[in-house]
């Protein structure tokens, strides 16, 4: 009896285990990732389930990779995907120039969340479906996603990868102050061809702490509201951050040796700015609709539990530091404000006028 006991009781504790973590072997792994911490340089496999989708050559947003047919990426990068000129890049570590585990595929859907909201980027999400499968390698694997009941507490570490803008002649704030919005690929071709701006050729990782909602929305709250839709992370001195052309990539974080998809690239103020961190999609609130988009093989979620206490739930704050923020005007990393005359300027010196 007291055997049939203890073996029930094992039973139960398997089961309770195994509903807790929603493992799924399948998902998570990057081979070539020996990073836990960091202070190591990223080599190609690195991060396996990043893409990045081009038309003409030219890219414009990131986004990861969820099954074998199947990405994951921002609403707001939606306007740019063409399933006519759109390619989607995968295995893909230099941005120009050859990666020997790349692999291209075209655009067949784009499904993104109805709730989403152009004005807030409120349910800022779009399911992808390539042309065609992919095979998995070494350098092409999915990500897992954190499913329902997953929770992120302040200053938990996380990682964010993408060839956004790696360096600025001018900061955005000063386009946003003077310029008038123009389609993402029409921008960002004048900001780099002008010299305003520098994209990484290469993968970039930068590591970040989560900031919890509450003092998230205590910073941004001059300029966007923070919803629960929402997550946000950066350092609160500033410095690190995702940035224009990072838009869709992927917010991951390592739990029990699997890599689990947290956040989508979403918007913020400028780029690394102190007290301004950047604001991403919360995957953890989609989990019903992504499994009722998806099809074939379902992606792999995983309930991703931090440990210990979450101090956000005990910030305050002072709205008095932001006396000054209604200067503060809301952009997505996907979206840089540009001047006319530069467009003008561009096309003279071309000869294309």
């Amino acid at each position: 009896m007291a055997l049939q006991k203890l073996v029930a009781v094992f039973a139960v504790i398997l089961l309770i285990n195994k509903g807790c973590h929603s493992r799924n072997s399948g998902c998570g792994n990057a081979a070539l990732n020996t990073r836990i911490v960091g202070g190591q340089t990223a080599v190609p496999g690195s991060w396996p389930w990043q893409i990045v989708f081009k038309n003409a050559d030219f890219f414009f947003c990131g986004g990861s990779v969820i099954n074998n047919q199947w990405l994951l990426t921002a609403a707001h990068c939606a306007p740019s995907i063409d399933p006519d000129t759109t390619s989607v890049h995968l295995g893909i570590f230099y941005l120009n120039s050859f990666n020997p585990g790349e692999v291209i595929r075209s655009v067949a859907e784009v499904h993104c969340n109805p709730g989403y909201n152009s004005q807030t980027y409120n349910n800022d999400i779009c399911l992808v479906k390539m042309s065609a499968p992919v095979n998995f390698t070494e350098f092409i694997q999915p990500i897992c996603l954190a499913d329902e009941n997953s929770t992120f507490y302040d200053e938990l570490s996380v990682w964010v990868t993408g060839f956004g803008i790696t360096s600025k002649l001018f900061n955005i704030s000063f386009f946003q102050q003077y310029c008038s919005l123009v389609p993402y690929q029409v921008l960002t071709l004048f900001y780099f061809q002008l010299g305003l701006g520098a994209v990484a050729d290469t993968l970039q990782e930068v590591s970040v702490p989560i900031i919890g909602n509450n003092r998230c929305h205590c910073y941004n709250q001059a300029y966007s509201t923070v919803t629960d839709n929402m997550m946000c992370a950066g350092v609160e001195a500033g410095g690190k951050d995702s940035c224009q052309g990072d838009s869709g990539g992927p917010l991951v974080s390592l739990y029990e040796g699997l890599w689990v998809q947290a956040g989508i690239v979403s918007f913020g103020d400028d780029c690394a700015l102190p007290m301004r961190p950047g604001v991403y999609t919360r995957l953890s609130q989609y989990q019903k609709w992504i499994s009722d988009t998806v099809t074939g093989k379902k992606p792999g979620f995983v309930t991703f539990t931090s440990t210990g206490f979450d101090n956000d739930w005990f910030f305050s704050c002072d709205s008095s530091v932001f006396s000054s923020g209604e200067n503060l005007r809301h952009f997505t990393h996907l979206t840089i404000l540009s001047v006319f005359s530069l467009i003008l300027q561009f096309f003279v010196s071309n000869g294309k006028m």
